[in-house]
């Protein structure tokens, strides 16, 4: 394996001069630059990771925990973090937190003592002191999808509201008006501003949204059907069921197929998160779409800002609804892909 020795005497340059090179410093010429990079790939010399980071104090290392890597929202947020910070030069490591706030503090705790550069959550609660004591130990740190409130560290984070009030908007406009909600859990703020939110939008269309109608999921499959089942034996059950997360929407899919019914002819159903599988259900799902790859580039980007001194800002981008026909559309709708994104809402119409 050749050393960086090697690599100096093939461009005829000086160890120190590899370093400055292989490090992006300045003061390197142009031509010495060209013949260092030259020698590095006729060589194929790789760094030594682990000696740099002793003498740097830098591992090039982003930490990210996410909330549930079987949610395919998360798949995808971590896919374009990972993607992100390997064009900025970093390396990802990643913890599946699951949900569980023990789970979640594991990986912190494991990350922070491998010396990560810094640190990408998305909080499964706003109460761990050992999150709350990172982020205020000067820790380089970056709260994506979910925040904890009170904690000054940037966020980056889609703005569902304006998404959410079309949604409403849509489904009264078809007729619904006994609309129920399955939440996710109130301890994360995702799980209770979309409650929130469509409390406020159902009132203001005069509906009101009744204990029995909110449902109390965790953003797990599971809990989507057995919210659902609960709705389904309501003497007066709601017209459609709102699941706040995608893999709720399936379980809740899964609870109306149970009993032998059909979405949307005996009861309706939305999401929020939309991902690939809903276009291919019967019928494809109405969903709103977060911009889930660009939250994952500008996290990475805001995290690298705070680690090489720059200041970093929270970014906010908005979601969009993607109509289709599991609220009672006409069947002539066309079905959007997921991956379309012409406008911050999308409709289709017939």
């Amino acid at each position: 394996m050749a050393s960086i020795k090697d690599v100096a005497a093939s461009a005829g340059v000086s160890v120190a001069t590899v370093s400055r090179v292989l490090n992006a410093h300045p003061s390197v010429s142009a031509d010495a630059r060209t013949r260092v990079l030259a020698a590095v790939e006729e060589l194929g010399y790789r760094p030594n990771v682990v000696a740099r980071s002793l003498r740097t104090d830098q591992t090039r290392t982003l930490g990210l925990v996410i909330s549930d890597v079987l949610n395919p929202y998360f798949t995808e947020l971590a896919r374009s973090v990972e993607e992100e910070a390997r064009a900025l030069g970093y390396s990802v490591i990643i913890g599946n937190a699951d949900e569980q706030p023990e789970i979640q503090d594991h990986h912190v705790r494991n990350l922070l003592d491998r010396r990560i550069d810094g640190l990408l959550v998305s909080p499964t609660d706003g109460g761990s002191p050992l999150m709350l004591d990172a982020a205020r130990s000067g820790t380089p740190m970056v709260f994506v999808d979910r925040w904890i409130p009170g904690v000054d560290v940037p966020v980056v984070r889609a703005d569902g509201r304006a998404a959410v009030r079309d949604l409403v908007t849509h489904l009264h406009s078809l007729g619904h008006r006994r609309l129920a909600i399955i939440a996710g859990p109130a301890a994360t703020t995702t799980g209770s501003e979309r409650v929130e939110v469509f409390r406020a939008v159902l009132a203001e269309y005069g509906l009101a949204l009744p204990d029995a109608y909110i449902g109390q999921g965790d953003f797990q499959a599971e809990s989507g059907r057995r919210v659902t089942e609960g709705f389904l034996d309501l003497p007066e059950p709601p017209d459609v069921v709102f699941a706040t997360d995608n893999l709720m929407a399936l379980g809740a899919l899964d609870a109306v197929r149970a009993r032998g019914l059909r979405v949307p002819d005996d009861i309706a159903l939305a999401a929020f998160d939309d991902i690939p599988w809903f276009v291919h259900t019967d019928p494809p799902v109405t969903a709103i779409a977060q911009p889930t790859g660009e939250l994952g580039r500008a996290a990475v980007r805001a995290l690298v800002d705070r680690i090489e001194g720059r200041t970093p800002r929270s970014v906010t981008l908005p979601a969009r609804l993607v109509v289709r026909r599991s609220c009672g559309e006409p069947a002539t709708t066309p079905v959007p892909s997921p991956t379309q994104s012409p406008s911050p809402v999308q409709r289709s119409t017939s």
